[in-house]
Formats: structure tokens, C-alpha cells, sequence
């Protein structure tokens, strides 16, 4: 345990940031499975509203610093990959 009462301080704001780094974590994990479920059911408007979701969280996490950019824009570049192979077979298969 820190003696210092700077030291003390900075473990609880490092908690703090945690937490909130670990909600906004979560909120993107979440809209990204959403995102891959409604996909893997062929739900295709259902897909596209929870991909835009999923980049707006995606976003904000990187705007917040939780996230570094270049690994945010490989996951959208990965989930919009994802959304126009789905839309070409539900497409070939119509």
C-alpha cells in the first residue's frame, strides 16, 4: 500500500479510469457480438442498424483513447468486410 498521499490519489483516479475504460470496453464488445449475431441469423436490415452502432461505439472509444486509432479503423474495416460478404450472398442467393 502507497504511504504517499500523491500516490495514494493516483491509485484511486487508476481505478476510476479503469472502470470506465472497462464499461466502454464492454460497450464495444457488446455491439460488436450483436452485430455478428444478427449477421449469422441473415438478418440484414437488423445487421446494418447494429453495424452502425457498432462503428459509433467503435468511434467513441477511440475518441476517449481506449481504443488506438489504427486498431479501431482494422475492426471496422473487419466488420464492414463482414456485412458486404453477407449482403453479396443474400444477394446471389435472391
Amino acid at each position: 500500500m502507497a504511504n504517499i498521499k500523491s500516490a495514494k490519489k493516483r491509485i484511486l483516479v487508476i481505478e476510476k479510469k479503469t472502470l470506465r475504460n472497462k464499461m466502454i470496453k464492454s460497450k464495444v464488445k457488446t455491439a460488436i457480438s450483436k452485430f455478428e449475431k444478427n449477421l449469422a441469423l441473415g438478418d440484414l436490415d437488423a445487421s446494418k442498424k447494429s453495424f452502425i452502432s457498432a462503428i459509433k461505439e467503435l468511434d467513441k472509444a477511440a475518441s476517449k483513447g481506449i481504443f488506438h486509432k489504427n486498431t479501431v479503423a482494422r475492426k471496422k474495416s473487419r466488420l464492414a468486410a463482414k456485412l458486404n460478404a453477407a449482403t453479396k450472398t443474400m444477394a446471389s442467393n435472391e
